[in-house]
């Protein structure tokens, strides 16, 4: 099987397409034929050194994707050999040819869902539905600012807000990214390379800041955040697309009675139920028409590198996918 192998850390041009033997399933485990997969920020960070993987070198890239049940391991009940299925998960593999999953973190992918889209929606769908349910009480009225909010998370985040009648204010780099975010459901849209994120968040909220700040870029975003953020306002760290956030003192966020809070998917979907759950919610959304994907460009696996470099210029608007 092809699979894009990393060798050692660096630029998108240490991603190496080889051949390698196909894996085979162990106990509870499925061999997955991967039809689409999705590009993430998490594979940037391990293909450049930023999340260090105690996985050894070489290794396959990609925790998230979308195919077919090919073969089974020993005391799999979860799904059946010819299951569509999408999947994220903590085992690396996905940027390859066939991908062996843990069969708990598969999910069963709708038919009327291609594998495009579920590859392009089961990651960020679902760190979506946490960000929202699970910190602070977003409803009807509450002022909640999107960083990065024409991105695939950003878009995603913006329409299921406004799904529950929130204000959203968007952040984007460019005139063009403020249509999306804005035809995605933002109120108001802020450009962050040519405003104050933190005063124009003030004007929009008539000085009192917003209520609830999601934030996956990090370390351009994070100061200016304790802002922008009202009092007894919440923020949640996600991400760090621009880098690592800068130190600051945890004193600083008793001015404001500010509760800060870090979110990682994996700690939300620690049960196969909560997985199912939250997947379902997101499937119905879909279904129902209005939560929509935005897939910005397809790629075949071996472009994988350029792939990559498009995402990190933080030029795209959507998600990028790899067809194997």
């Amino acid at each position: 099987m092809r699979a894009m192998r990393v060798a050692k850390y660096g630029d998108p041009s240490v991603l190496q397409l080889e051949e390698m033997p196909q894996q085979k399933p162990g106990a509870g485990e499925a061999l997955v034929r991967v039809h689409a997969v999705g590009v993430n920020f998490a594979d940037i960070y391990m293909r450049n050194g930023a999340a260090r993987m105690p996985t050894p070198m070489p290794y396959t890239l990609g925790i998230e994707g979308a195919g077919t049940v090919e073969a089974l391991g020993e005391g799999v009940s979860e799904v059946k050999v010819g299951d569509r299925v999408a999947y994220a998960t903590t085992s690396l593999g996905s940027y390859a040819d066939y991908h062996v999953v843990k069969a708990s973190m598969l999910v069963p992918l709708p038919d009327e869902i291609s594998f495009e889209k579920g590859a392009a929606v089961i990651l960020q769908g679902l760190t979506a539905h946490y960000l929202i349910h699970e910190f602070y009480p977003v409803k009807s009225g509450t002022t909640v600012m999107v960083h990065a909010a024409a991105g695939g998370m950003g878009l995603l985040l913006c329409q299921w807000l406004k799904r529950f009648g929130a204000v959203v204010i968007g952040t984007v780099s460019t005139e063009e990214k403020a249509k999306i975010a804005h035809d995605a459901g933002a109120d108001h849209v802020i450009l962050y390379t040519k405003q104050d994120f933190a005063e124009e968040a003030k004007k929009l909220t008539g000085g009192k800041g917003v209520n609830y700040i999601i934030d996956g870029v990090g370390k351009t975003t994070f100061a200016k955040n304790l802002e922008a953020v009202a009092t007894r306002g919440w923020v949640t760290i996600f991400g760090m697309a621009s880098g690592p956030s800068d130190p600051f003192s945890p004193l600083s966020l008793m001015t404001k009675s500010v509760t800060l809070s870090g979110g990682a998917l994996f700690n939300y979907i620690l049960t196969r139920d909560e997985l199912l759950k939250r997947a379902q919610d997101v499937f119905t959304g879909m279904r129902q028409g209005w939560l929509k994907l935005r897939i910005d460009r397809t790629f075949p696996l071996e472009q994988a590198p350029e792939a990559h470099r498009l995402l990190e210029s933080r030029q795209t608007t959507g998600k990028l996918i790899l067809k194997t």
